[in-house]
Protein backbone atom coordinates (compact mmCIF):
# COMPACT_ATOMS: atom_id res chain seq x y z
CA UNK A 1 0.00 0.00 0.00
CA UNK A 2 3.09 2.47 0.11
CA UNK A 3 6.59 2.14 0.29
CA UNK A 4 7.98 0.56 3.63
CA UNK A 5 11.41 0.94 5.12
CA UNK A 6 14.05 -2.10 4.51
CA UNK A 7 11.34 -3.29 1.67
CA UNK A 8 11.82 -0.74 -1.10
CA UNK A 9 15.48 0.05 0.03
CA UNK A 10 16.39 -3.59 0.77
CA UNK A 11 19.97 -4.75 -0.26
CA UNK A 12 18.45 -7.82 -1.60
CA UNK A 13 15.67 -8.67 -3.88
CA UNK A 14 12.78 -8.43 -1.56
CA UNK A 15 10.72 -12.26 -1.10
CA UNK A 16 8.07 -13.52 1.26
CA UNK A 17 5.95 -16.30 1.54
CA UNK A 18 3.63 -17.37 -1.09
CA UNK A 19 -0.45 -16.50 -0.34
CA UNK A 20 -0.98 -20.65 -1.05
CA UNK A 21 2.13 -21.58 0.85
CA UNK A 22 2.25 -24.45 3.87
CA UNK A 23 5.61 -23.00 4.63
CA UNK A 24 7.52 -20.10 5.91
CA UNK A 25 10.21 -20.51 2.66
CA UNK A 26 10.21 -16.74 0.82
CA UNK A 27 9.82 -17.88 -2.65
CA UNK A 28 6.85 -14.71 -4.17
CA UNK A 29 8.08 -11.86 -4.92
CA UNK A 30 5.89 -8.46 -3.76
CA UNK A 31 4.16 -8.25 -6.33
CA UNK A 32 3.08 -12.25 -6.43
CA UNK A 33 1.88 -11.71 -3.01
CA UNK A 34 -0.04 -8.95 -3.21
CA UNK A 35 -1.32 -9.64 -6.59
CA UNK A 36 -3.92 -6.78 -8.44
CA UNK A 37 -0.89 -5.60 -10.65
CA UNK A 38 -0.84 -2.73 -8.36
CA UNK A 39 2.57 -2.86 -6.24
CA UNK A 40 6.01 -2.95 -8.30
CA UNK A 41 8.49 -5.37 -6.82
CA UNK A 42 11.68 -3.42 -5.13
CA UNK A 43 14.94 -3.27 -6.64
CA UNK A 44 18.01 -4.34 -4.73
CA UNK A 45 19.45 -0.77 -3.26
CA UNK A 46 16.49 0.87 -3.92
CA UNK A 47 14.69 3.72 -2.08
CA UNK A 48 11.76 4.49 0.23
CA UNK A 49 10.94 7.55 -2.37
CA UNK A 50 11.22 5.53 -5.66
CA UNK A 51 8.27 5.34 -8.23
CA UNK A 52 5.62 4.84 -8.49
CA UNK A 53 4.91 3.85 -5.19
CA UNK A 54 2.22 0.85 -3.91
CA UNK A 55 -1.10 2.46 -4.36
CA UNK A 56 -3.60 -1.13 -3.29
CA UNK A 57 -5.80 1.85 -1.42
CA UNK A 58 -8.75 -0.48 -1.73
CA UNK A 59 -7.03 -2.80 1.17
CA UNK A 60 -9.05 -0.68 3.85
CA UNK A 61 -12.04 -1.58 2.21
CA UNK A 62 -11.83 -5.27 0.57
CA UNK A 63 -10.42 -7.30 3.99
CA UNK A 64 -14.16 -6.60 5.71
CA UNK A 65 -15.46 -8.62 3.51
CA UNK A 66 -12.69 -11.29 3.57
CA UNK A 67 -12.13 -13.72 6.09
CA UNK A 68 -9.79 -16.53 6.99
CA UNK A 69 -12.09 -19.71 7.32
CA UNK A 70 -14.98 -21.24 8.54
CA UNK A 71 -14.87 -20.41 12.17
CA UNK A 72 -13.61 -17.24 11.71
CA UNK A 73 -16.32 -16.29 9.24
CA UNK A 74 -19.23 -17.94 11.25
CA UNK A 75 -18.88 -16.49 14.43
CA UNK A 76 -18.59 -13.13 12.84
CA UNK A 77 -22.14 -14.46 11.29
CA UNK A 78 -23.16 -15.20 14.62
CA UNK A 79 -22.91 -11.77 16.15
CA UNK A 80 -24.12 -10.02 12.84
CA UNK A 81 -27.36 -12.65 12.72
CA UNK A 82 -28.02 -11.85 16.33
CA UNK A 83 -26.61 -8.13 17.94
CA UNK A 84 -26.60 -7.25 14.23
CA UNK A 85 -30.13 -7.69 13.18
CA UNK A 86 -31.50 -6.44 16.37
CA UNK A 87 -29.84 -3.01 16.22
CA UNK A 88 -30.52 -2.74 12.03
CA UNK A 89 -34.32 -3.24 13.12
CA UNK A 90 -34.26 -0.59 15.11
CA UNK A 91 -32.55 2.41 13.70
CA UNK A 92 -33.39 1.16 10.25
CA UNK A 93 -30.55 -0.49 7.27
CA UNK A 94 -29.15 2.78 6.05
CA UNK A 95 -27.72 3.62 9.55
CA UNK A 96 -26.89 0.29 10.25
CA UNK A 97 -24.92 0.49 7.12
CA UNK A 98 -23.48 3.52 7.17
CA UNK A 99 -21.92 2.88 10.82
CA UNK A 100 -20.32 -0.75 9.83
CA UNK A 101 -19.00 0.47 6.82
CA UNK A 102 -17.29 3.43 8.25
CA UNK A 103 -16.21 1.79 11.49
CA UNK A 104 -14.62 -1.30 9.66
CA UNK A 105 -12.53 1.72 7.28
CA UNK A 106 -11.72 3.61 10.07
CA UNK A 107 -10.55 0.35 12.18
CA UNK A 108 -8.37 -0.92 9.37
CA UNK A 109 -6.69 2.85 8.83
CA UNK A 110 -5.80 2.53 12.42
CA UNK A 111 -4.52 -0.82 12.30
CA UNK A 112 -2.33 0.53 9.06
CA UNK A 113 -0.46 3.15 11.21
CA UNK A 114 0.10 1.18 14.36
CA UNK A 115 0.02 -2.20 13.67
CA UNK A 116 2.95 -4.48 12.67
CA UNK A 117 3.70 -4.05 9.21
CA UNK A 118 4.58 -7.13 7.98
CA UNK A 119 1.32 -8.86 9.21
CA UNK A 120 -1.89 -9.20 7.27
CA UNK A 121 -4.85 -8.86 8.82
CA UNK A 122 -8.83 -9.25 7.67
CA UNK A 123 -12.60 -9.71 8.57
CA UNK A 124 -15.36 -7.60 9.72
CA UNK A 125 -14.64 -7.37 13.61
CA UNK A 126 -13.48 -3.72 13.30
CA UNK A 127 -17.35 -3.30 11.51
CA UNK A 128 -18.86 -4.83 14.52
CA UNK A 129 -17.36 -3.55 17.34
CA UNK A 130 -19.00 -0.05 15.39
CA UNK A 131 -22.45 -1.64 16.10
CA UNK A 132 -21.82 -2.68 19.95
CA UNK A 133 -20.77 1.04 20.02
CA UNK A 134 -24.04 1.49 19.32
CA UNK A 135 -25.72 -0.98 21.92
CA UNK A 136 -23.40 0.81 24.34
CA UNK A 137 -25.23 4.05 23.18
CA UNK A 138 -28.52 2.79 23.36
CA UNK A 139 -28.43 1.42 27.27
CA UNK A 140 -26.94 5.13 27.98
CA UNK A 141 -30.08 6.70 26.42
CA UNK A 142 -32.68 4.81 27.77
CA UNK A 143 -30.73 3.90 31.14
CA UNK A 144 -33.84 5.14 33.49
CA UNK A 145 -36.34 2.70 31.60
CA UNK A 146 -34.73 -0.54 31.67
CA UNK A 147 -35.30 -2.87 34.55
CA UNK A 148 -31.87 -3.25 35.43
CA UNK A 149 -29.53 -1.41 33.95
CA UNK A 150 -26.45 -1.57 36.09
CA UNK A 151 -26.28 -5.84 35.20
CA UNK A 152 -26.84 -4.91 31.46
CA UNK A 153 -23.76 -2.44 31.87
CA UNK A 154 -21.50 -4.88 33.60
CA UNK A 155 -22.53 -7.35 30.71
CA UNK A 156 -21.73 -5.41 28.08
CA UNK A 157 -18.58 -3.58 29.57
CA UNK A 158 -17.27 -7.39 30.50
CA UNK A 159 -17.89 -8.30 27.04
CA UNK A 160 -15.86 -5.15 25.48
CA UNK A 161 -13.07 -6.15 27.92
CA UNK A 162 -12.88 -9.48 26.60
CA UNK A 163 -13.29 -8.89 23.11
CA UNK A 164 -9.98 -6.05 23.58
CA UNK A 165 -8.09 -8.54 25.65
CA UNK A 166 -8.37 -11.20 23.16
CA UNK A 167 -7.54 -9.14 20.28
CA UNK A 168 -3.80 -8.88 22.26
CA UNK A 169 -3.46 -12.35 21.28
CA UNK A 170 -1.18 -12.97 17.79
CA UNK A 171 -3.40 -13.16 14.78
CA UNK A 172 -5.91 -10.21 16.26
CA UNK A 173 -5.97 -7.07 14.68
CA UNK A 174 -6.78 -4.99 17.97
CA UNK A 175 -6.52 -1.51 16.42
CA UNK A 176 -9.06 -2.64 13.95
CA UNK A 177 -11.49 -3.34 16.93
CA UNK A 178 -10.25 0.08 18.83
CA UNK A 179 -10.89 2.11 15.69
CA UNK A 180 -14.20 0.29 14.98
CA UNK A 181 -15.47 0.91 18.26
CA UNK A 182 -14.42 4.88 17.91
CA UNK A 183 -16.25 5.30 15.02
CA UNK A 184 -19.53 3.53 16.48
CA UNK A 185 -19.39 5.76 19.36
CA UNK A 186 -18.96 9.35 16.87
CA UNK A 187 -21.21 8.05 14.35
CA UNK A 188 -23.79 6.63 16.76
CA UNK A 189 -24.00 10.45 18.90
CA UNK A 190 -24.48 12.18 15.49
CA UNK A 191 -27.30 9.44 13.35
CA UNK A 192 -28.77 8.34 16.75
CA UNK A 193 -31.70 9.48 18.60
CA UNK A 194 -30.80 11.84 21.56
CA UNK A 195 -31.29 10.00 24.96
CA UNK A 196 -35.31 10.18 25.53
CA UNK A 197 -34.62 11.81 28.96
CA UNK A 198 -33.12 14.81 26.95
CA UNK A 199 -35.89 14.67 24.77
CA UNK A 200 -38.05 15.31 27.32
CA UNK A 201 -36.41 18.21 28.55
CA UNK A 202 -36.14 19.95 25.06
CA UNK A 203 -39.03 19.42 23.95
CA UNK A 204 -39.32 16.65 21.03
CA UNK A 205 -41.40 14.03 20.77
CA UNK A 206 -40.57 10.34 21.89
CA UNK A 207 -40.98 8.92 18.44
CA UNK A 208 -39.41 5.34 17.27
CA UNK A 209 -37.51 5.55 13.57
CA UNK A 210 -39.81 5.49 10.79
CA UNK A 211 -38.45 3.74 7.70
CA UNK A 212 -36.79 6.36 5.36
CA UNK A 213 -35.68 8.32 8.29
CA UNK A 214 -33.64 5.81 10.27
CA UNK A 215 -35.56 2.80 10.74
CA UNK A 216 -38.44 0.02 11.50
CA UNK A 217 -40.56 1.81 13.38
CA UNK A 218 -43.91 3.08 12.63
CA UNK A 219 -45.46 4.93 15.02
CA UNK A 220 -45.40 6.55 18.47
CA UNK A 221 -44.13 4.74 20.96
CA UNK A 222 -46.37 3.02 23.44
CA UNK A 223 -46.37 4.51 26.79
CA UNK A 224 -47.67 8.15 28.31
CA UNK A 225 -44.24 10.03 28.01
CA UNK A 226 -44.76 11.58 23.79
CA UNK A 227 -44.09 14.88 24.37
CA UNK A 228 -45.08 18.20 22.09
CA UNK A 229 -42.68 17.51 18.77
CA UNK A 230 -40.66 20.38 18.44
CA UNK A 231 -40.34 21.39 14.12
CA UNK A 232 -39.21 18.47 12.70
CA UNK A 233 -36.09 18.03 10.04
CA UNK A 234 -37.99 17.33 7.38
CA UNK A 235 -39.52 21.10 7.17
CA UNK A 236 -36.26 22.36 7.37
CA UNK A 237 -36.62 22.95 3.86
CA UNK A 238 -40.00 23.67 3.29
CA UNK A 239 -41.67 26.78 3.20
CA UNK A 240 -44.45 27.42 5.48
CA UNK A 241 -48.09 27.04 3.70
CA UNK A 242 -50.99 29.27 4.50
CA UNK A 243 -52.68 27.68 7.76
CA UNK A 244 -49.68 25.36 9.36
CA UNK A 245 -48.92 26.34 12.40
CA UNK A 246 -45.72 24.47 12.10
CA UNK A 247 -42.57 26.78 11.43
CA UNK A 248 -40.69 25.83 8.25
CA UNK A 249 -37.75 26.76 6.45
CA UNK A 250 -33.96 27.02 8.04
CA UNK A 251 -35.64 30.30 10.20
CA UNK A 252 -38.85 28.11 11.60
CA UNK A 253 -36.32 25.02 11.94
CA UNK A 254 -33.73 27.03 14.41
CA UNK A 255 -36.62 29.19 16.04
CA UNK A 256 -37.33 28.65 19.56
CA UNK A 257 -34.69 25.79 20.23
CA UNK A 258 -33.71 25.22 23.79
CA UNK A 259 -30.25 25.92 25.21
CA UNK A 260 -29.76 22.15 25.46
CA UNK A 261 -30.51 21.69 22.13
CA UNK A 262 -27.93 23.41 20.71
CA UNK A 263 -26.00 21.71 23.79
CA UNK A 264 -26.48 18.47 22.25
CA UNK A 265 -25.89 19.62 18.90
CA UNK A 266 -22.53 20.95 19.68
CA UNK A 267 -21.59 17.69 21.07
CA UNK A 268 -22.76 15.41 17.81
CA UNK A 269 -21.24 17.95 15.33
CA UNK A 270 -18.06 17.94 17.77
CA UNK A 271 -18.17 14.42 17.46
CA UNK A 272 -18.43 13.86 13.63
CA UNK A 273 -15.95 16.65 13.14
CA UNK A 274 -13.39 15.13 15.89
CA UNK A 275 -13.75 11.38 13.50
CA UNK A 276 -13.38 13.14 10.14
CA UNK A 277 -10.46 14.69 11.07
CA UNK A 278 -8.85 12.08 12.92
CA UNK A 279 -9.43 9.98 9.92
CA UNK A 280 -7.61 12.63 7.63
CA UNK A 281 -5.23 12.37 10.10
CA UNK A 282 -4.47 8.94 10.10
CA UNK A 283 -4.24 8.63 6.22
CA UNK A 284 -1.49 11.11 5.81
CA UNK A 285 0.03 9.45 8.44
CA UNK A 286 -0.25 6.62 6.81
CA UNK A 287 1.18 7.72 3.17
CA UNK A 288 3.49 10.56 4.42
CA UNK A 289 5.36 8.98 7.21
CA UNK A 290 7.74 5.60 6.56
CA UNK A 291 7.43 4.57 10.10
CA UNK A 292 5.02 4.78 13.17
CA UNK A 293 6.15 7.94 15.37
CA UNK A 294 4.42 6.06 18.61
CA UNK A 295 6.52 3.32 19.89
CA UNK A 296 4.90 1.55 22.46
CA UNK A 297 1.34 1.63 20.27
CA UNK A 298 0.86 -1.73 18.75
CA UNK A 299 1.79 -3.35 22.57
CA UNK A 300 -2.20 -2.21 22.35
CA UNK A 301 -2.32 -5.08 19.74
CA UNK A 302 0.09 -7.64 21.79
CA UNK A 303 0.82 -9.29 24.94
CA UNK A 304 4.33 -8.76 25.62
CA UNK A 305 5.44 -13.13 26.09
CA UNK A 306 7.13 -15.43 23.29
CA UNK A 307 8.36 -12.44 21.48
CA UNK A 308 4.40 -11.50 20.16
CA UNK A 309 5.15 -8.19 19.77
CA UNK A 310 8.22 -8.57 17.76
CA UNK A 311 6.42 -10.46 14.99
CA UNK A 312 5.84 -8.88 11.86
CA UNK A 313 7.70 -5.52 13.09
CA UNK A 314 10.74 -6.12 10.40
CA UNK A 315 10.90 -8.24 7.29
CA UNK A 316 13.00 -11.11 8.38
CA UNK A 317 10.84 -12.00 11.16
CA UNK A 318 8.52 -13.13 8.35
CA UNK A 319 10.44 -16.34 9.05
CA UNK A 320 9.43 -16.75 12.32
CA UNK A 321 5.59 -16.42 11.47
CA UNK A 322 3.20 -19.60 10.97
CA UNK A 323 0.16 -18.21 10.92
CA UNK A 324 -1.37 -15.03 9.19
CA UNK A 325 -3.14 -12.11 11.14
CA UNK A 326 -6.53 -12.25 10.51
CA UNK A 327 -8.63 -9.54 11.89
Amino acid sequence: MKNVDKVQNANEQFKMPCPNTTTNELDCTLSELCSFNGVPNPTPHGSLDDNPAPNQWYRFIIPMFLHSGFVHIGFNLLVQMTMGVDMERMIGWWRYGLVYIASGIWGFVLGGNYSAPFMSACGCSGALFGILALFVLDLLYTWNERQSPWVEFIIMILGVGISFVLGLLPGLDNFSHIGGFIMGLALGLCIMRSPNALRERIGLARNPYVAMSGGAGSGPEPDNKVTTAGPSFANFFKSKKGGSSEPSGPLGFFKGRKPLWWAWWFVRAGALVAVLIGFILLIVDFYKYHSSNCSWCHRLSCLPVNNWCEQGMKPYEIKNVTTTNHN
